[in-house]
């Protein structure tokens, strides 16, 4: 399966937000969106999945496996978000209910998608949290989203995301708001479900260098437009716009600030 973008526009209020965005995403590639706050990433996701505020207007075409997403009914994009595609926010506190334990969420996002019992659902919960390596998984999912930290959190929204084994991941700056050895921990784990399950990857994100570590190929956004498309070894190696060389240069001195990891 693959999704194809192409000449993607959002209109907001009047404004064009995103202006003409295209790109593709093969059967198992991962695809970075990169660019700086503003410049249309989160907004091109949103629009693939739906999920664009109210008022937003949408042009262009965003296919997936052939079948065209943009009008589709809410109840058709609703399945195929968590069936064939699944999402992981930047603060999984959005995604995660504050007053239902974890277990109960990932067993729902199963049930929402898959005929099968309660209690069926709770023990594949559980099996999901192990999948993601949360410590003591019979104990984590009996836990509300308050009670675990950010890392933990975050574990929990990708196992809702992949519990029903979507084919495609959509990612968005899923590392932000953690620190530095965590982020690392998710972004292996990442790595490793995505390989594991052949999935194909959208990564969003404003930092080069933690493109470098997770997308093979990088689509560089300024301004709601496509700037620069290119693997990202060549973009670390030769980018073409200022855009991208900024971006380089903040990578460089993420990747080589004093007393930090190479």
């Amino acid at each position: 399966m693959s999704l194809s973008v192409r000449d993607l526009t959002v209109d907001i209020g009047g404004r064009r937000v995103v202006d003409g965005i295209s790109f593709d995403v093969p059967d198992g590639a991962r695809v970075g969106l990169i660019g700086e706050s503003g410049s249309g990433k989160s907004l091109t996701a949103l629009a693939i999945l739906g999920l664009l505020p109210d008022g937003a207007e949408c042009g262009g075409s965003v296919t997936w496996n052939g079948q065209e997403l943009l009008g589709l009914p809410d109840r058709e994009l609703a399945q195929l978000r968590g069936d064939e595609i699944g999402i992981v926010f930047q603060e999984p506190r959005t995604a995660l209910n504050p007053i239902r334990t974890v277990g109960r969420q990932i067993a729902e996002s199963i049930r929402i998608h898959e005929r099968t019992s309660k209690r069926d659902a709770a023990r594949r919960a559980v099996a999901e949290a192990a999948r993601v390596a949360l410590t003591d998984p019979e104990r984590i999912v009996s836990r509300y989203p308050h009670q675990l930290s950010g890392g933990q959190r975050q574990r929990v929204a990708i196992a809702m995301a992949l519990a029903c084994r979507p084919r495609l991941l959509i990612a968005d700056e899923p590392t932000t708001a953690l620190d530095v050895t965590i982020q690392a921990e998710i972004l292996d784990l990442l790595l490793s479900l995505v390989d594991d399950d052949g999935m194909s990857l959208v990564f969003i994100t404003h930092d080069l260098a933690v493109l470098s570590q997770i997308a093979t190929h990088g689509v560089v956004l300024e301004g709601g437009r496509v700037i620069e498309e290119a693997p990202v070894s060549t973009l670390l190696t030769a980018p073409s716009s200022p855009i991208t060389q900024g971006l380089l240069r903040d990578a460089t001195a993420t990747l080589w600030r004093p007393g930090g990891d190479a």
